[in-house]
């Protein structure tokens, strides 16, 4: 199962930088300005439309796929943290008997003038 999980981490990494890279090679929607100074070159290359119609599908297509990896990863670490907490590592719990102690000791120190030492002087 380590396999997987590492060939879909790698999958997940490639896919994010072809996204970026797929988003920055995209002309926005005020690139058409451009045309005028030799912008319009691109057209030549993906046919009549331009690039647009290719670039969009590709995105998409990368999208849908980063997502599908993203839950994918997100259930490994699911279970990874469930075998975790079923391999026996030490929860630290406080004992209801041992804090109600301390906090009926610190009450009655309290009231009968006794935590002196550890209280601050007042400020003059």
């Amino acid at each position: 199962m380590d396999w997987v999980e590492t060939l879909v981490v790698v999958l997940h990494v490639v896919i994010a930088v072809a996204l970026v890279g797929l988003v920055l090679i995209q002309h926005g929607k005020g690139a058409n300005a451009g045309a005028a100074f030799g912008g319009g070159a691109s057209q030549t290359v993906f046919g009549s439309e331009g690039s647009s119609s290719f670039l969009v599908r590709a995105t998409t297509l990368l999208a849908i796929v980063f997502f599908v990896t993203s839950f994918s990863l997100a259930v490994f670490a699911k279970q990874r943290a469930e075998v975790a907490g079923e391999a026996g590592i030490p929860v630290v719990e406080e004992s209801r008997s041992a804090a109600g102690q301390a906090g009926s000791e610190s009450a009655d120190e309290g009231e009968a003038g006794r935590g002196d030492e550890n209280e601050l002087p007042e400020l003059e």
